[in-house]
């Protein structure tokens, strides 16, 4: 029984601008509009035994995942559980904690196919013979990886060194795990030709994991038990209690398990793989190319240029005389690099940090469970939104100490309570909501509903929003 766990999560710092925090790498849509969330969930909805798909993500991005998952039309919603970590604590403990779940609920036949969100895999049926191969071989209790074999001597990939054959089965024996090498290494393992790269992509039983963790790393087990224990919620999604959570190693599953086990094999796999680890990756496979070289997503004037990639989202790019640049326009934020120094990018984002900059993790477009809002304003003396809300969603019971609002129904009809009152407000209607007074937003029809909201005041953060109920959970528990 295939169990598939998709990992979700990750800052996907060497993708920014359009990758942040708030709306990581696996949402990142393709060149024909679909992220990669959805990509990995379509993978492994065609190799879940019963249907079962098991996510472990953030809290802060499952009302996201969610809604992802149910833009595929294969998907039920009902068999697609969620694991949500409260934090970011690395891959070891997520996959320890999936492993007891889907003891728990899956029995003991269940072998788990661990699933980064963030790979890009376009022969699927080439990837599903493999993930058969290792199934073979995790039956007879291998902790499997997937290997992918070298087209050039990457610097970025950890590597593996292939074994022997293992018997009866197309897989070889793991004879060493190897850390990301420098150039001339990279290239002696090219030419060797018994190194493939870590997919960080693995397939092994549920109770085979939990006996090697008993020996390679009790104390991940350990914090994971006690974790696993405190599960709050008789269906998905299931939380965990922080403090808990937090005890457990920061560590990866390479470091913690697969390097230690004794009986650890590698798939050489024969389907195509990228972990789009930086602009240039998506550069070489987005887009077609111009006569020049040039790759361009959006609107753009390309003139006297070559070897660029350009992608813009809402405004025009024009480009003159330049080369080999890689130019990325949000609309709140422009990258300009050099293609061959692309995974710099990350550099901006610690800068961006450094400074508590918000487009270290937000963008002009910040999302909601209830749906989403864009910032069209933002001054000293007044802010200035759009929001979209979705069917049936309802924003939270709230009031703010410094800010005053004034909503401006766009299209649609919005269900309005301000202090004691409720009504309805149609398109081009408006309400205004004093300081500290209770309101609330909701969509009781079957269509989104759009609306202007300006905020009028000295302060307009987040922290100025008193929930007081809120269906989505984020009123902090007394």
């Amino acid at each position: 029984m295939i169990v598939p766990v998709i990992l979700s999560g990750g800052a996907g710092t060497r993708l920014w601008p359009v990758s942040r925090s708030a709306y990581p790498k696996p949402f990142m849509r393709m060149g024909d509009g679909k992220s990669l969330l959805y990509k990995t969930l379509d993978r492994a909805l065609r190799l879940a035994d019963g249907g079962t798909v098991l996510t472990v993500t953030g809290r802060d991005y499952y009302f996201l995942t969610r809604d992802e998952y149910a833009s595929h039309p294969a998907a039920d919603l009902d068999r697609l559980p969620f694991l949500l970590e409260p934090a970011g604590r690395n891959t070891a403990p997520a996959v320890v904690l999936a492993a007891l779940y889907a003891l728990d609920q899956c029995g003991a036949d269940a072998t788990l196919l661990i699933l980064p969100s963030d790979h890009l895999i376009r022969d699927l049926d080439a990837f599903a013979a493999d993930v058969r191969r290792a199934e073979k071989l995790a039956a007879d209790g291998w902790l499997v990886t997937f290997g992918i074999q070298p087209s050039a001597p990457e610097t970025g990939f950890g590597y593996i060194r292939m074994g022997d054959q293992v018997a009866g089965c197309e897989g070889r024996k793991v004879a060493a795990f190897v850390e990301k090498p420098d150039q001339a290494t990279a290239e002696g393992y090219l030419f060797a030709g018994d190194y493939v790269w870590n997919s960080g992509m693995f397939c092994f039983r549920a109770d085979a994991l939990i006996a090697a963790a008993e020996t390679t790393c009790p104390d991940v087990l350990a914090s994971a038990r006690a974790c696993h224990a405190s599960e709050s919620g008789e269906a998905s999604p299931v939380e965990f209690a922080r403090e808990l959570f937090m005890a457990q190693p920061d560590i990866s599953i390479d470091y913690a398990i697969m390097e230690r086990a004794a009986r650890v094999a590698v798939v050489p796999a024969k389907f195509d793989w990228s972990d789009i680890g930086s602009w240039k990756a998506i550069s070489e496979m987005e887009a077609d190319t111009d006569a020049a070289g040039n790759r361009v997503q959006g609107d753009a004037i390309v003139v006297e240029s070559s070897n660029c990639y350009i992608q813009s989202d809402a405004r025009m790019v024009a480009a003159v005389g330049v080369n080999n640049l890689i130019i990325i326009d949000t609309g709140d934020a422009v990258l300009v690099a050099d293609r061959d120094r692309a995974q710099q990018v990350k550099a901006v984002v610690e800068r961006l940090r450094e400074s508590n900059h918000p487009a270290a993790s937000l963008h002009s477009t910040v999302h909601r469970p209830w749906g989403s809002y864009t910032i069209l304003e933002d001054r000293d003396d007044c802010k200035v939104k759009r929001l979209t809300v979705k069917p049936g969603h309802v924003l939270s019971l709230q009031l703010h100490h410094r800010r005053s609002e004034h909503w401006t129904v766009v299209d649609g009809t919005a269900k309005v309570r301000i202090g004691e009152r409720e009504f309805l407000l149609n398109a081009n209607e408006s309400a205004y909501i004093p300081m500290q007074t209770v309101h609330r937003l909701e969509n009781p029809t079957d269509q989104d509903i759009h609306l202007i909201e300006v905020q009028c005041g000295d302060y307009f953060g987040e922290d100025d929003i008193v929930r007081l109920e809120d269906r989505y959970g984020r009123v902090p528990k007394a």
